[in-house]
């Protein structure tokens, strides 16, 4: 049975993709509220709800005009610039509490036979989630959008010979606070992956993308410092293991598009445009005296 904060995503969802389909022809609330089965109130009241903001506030995070200033925008951020641009210190937490270590080979040789894994479902302001971890830290986190034998599937694929049960930890509780909880709150989050060094560099250096900010493959691949390798860094994004901590979803394309991602295209727009909001509200909640 859905839940809540599915009924809600899946209904934002749905207006984000009628607002991309339809944006030439600039709908009006009541279009979108009626294409979603909901009175114009009760619309603008659940997308402002999950959101924070109103639809037509939310859009403005969508364009290439707006996304290609955040590209210049986090260039500077990345170069320890991010008050004189206007972003809060907040922004960078993804820098600051989040950890990867890399597994050792002997831990998931013979398919990880080795590995104790806890997973359990949880829901997300992006629907509904599979999140896994070992003793170390988060292993795995994927969006459900079939079924939970699938999305398990999806998971014993990468350890096939691991041991593995149905209970929530502290580990996983920790990490998903990020969804629902003041940052300033949260402890260090621990990610604890399958990859090559490669690899790890690469999602090393996409937490250094600030909350609301974007990048390209050629300025992450240049950050990671294998310069020339969009290629194989956009393999390594493809590659990533644990679906928003490590947020693969703030590359973008150089001319401002959104482009594709793994968990679909809409979902990486509502991803966007939420975690812009969000942004926006914390700059406007912070004392002017703080960002200058």
């Amino acid at each position: 049975m859905e839940t809540q904060e599915e009924y809600d995503y899946n209904r934002v969802a749905a207006a984000i993709s009628f607002f991309k389909e339809n944006y030439r022809s600039q709908p009006k609330l009541e279009d979108v509220a009626d294409h979603v089965h909901l009175s114009p109130f009760h619309f603008q009241r659940m997308f402002q709800n999950w959101a924070g903001v109103t639809p037509k506030q939310f859009l403005q995070y969508l364009t290439a005009g707006y996304a290609k200033e955040m590209l210049k925008t986090t260039k500077m951020s990345l170069f320890d610039a991010a008050f004189e641009v206007g972003l809060s210190s907040t922004s960078r937490l993804h820098d600051l509490f989040i950890k990867i270590e890399g597994m050792t080979p002997g831990e998931y040789k013979n398919g990880g036979e080795e590995l104790k894994i806890n997973y359990s479902f949880a829901d997300s302001p992006f629907g509904e989630i599979l999140v896994a971890s070992t003793s170390r830290g988060v292993c795995h986190m994927s969006f459900v959008d079939n079924n939970h034998q699938e999305a398990l599937e999806g998971l014993k694929a990468v350890f096939p010979n691991a041991h593995y049960c149905q209970v929530v930890d502290m580990i996983q509780q920790n990490a998903l606070f990020v969804f629902t909880q003041d940052w300033s709150k949260l402890d260090e989050i621990k990610l604890h992956l399958k990859g090559t060094d490669f690899q790890i560099k690469v999602w090393e250096t996409l937490l250094k993308v600030p909350t609301g900010g974007f990048t390209t493959y050629g300025d992450l691949a240049a950050n990671a410092g294998y310069e020339g390798a969009s290629r194989a860094v956009g393999t390594a994004v493809g590659n990533n293991p644990v679906a928003f901590l490590i947020p693969c979803h703030r590359v973008i394309k150089s001319t401002g598009e959104i482009g594709q991602y793994h968990w679909g295209a809409v979902r990486k727009n509502a991803i966007i445009g939420w975690e812009a909001s969000r942004q926006a509200i914390t700059i406007a909640k912070t004392p002017q005296t703080k960002r200058d």
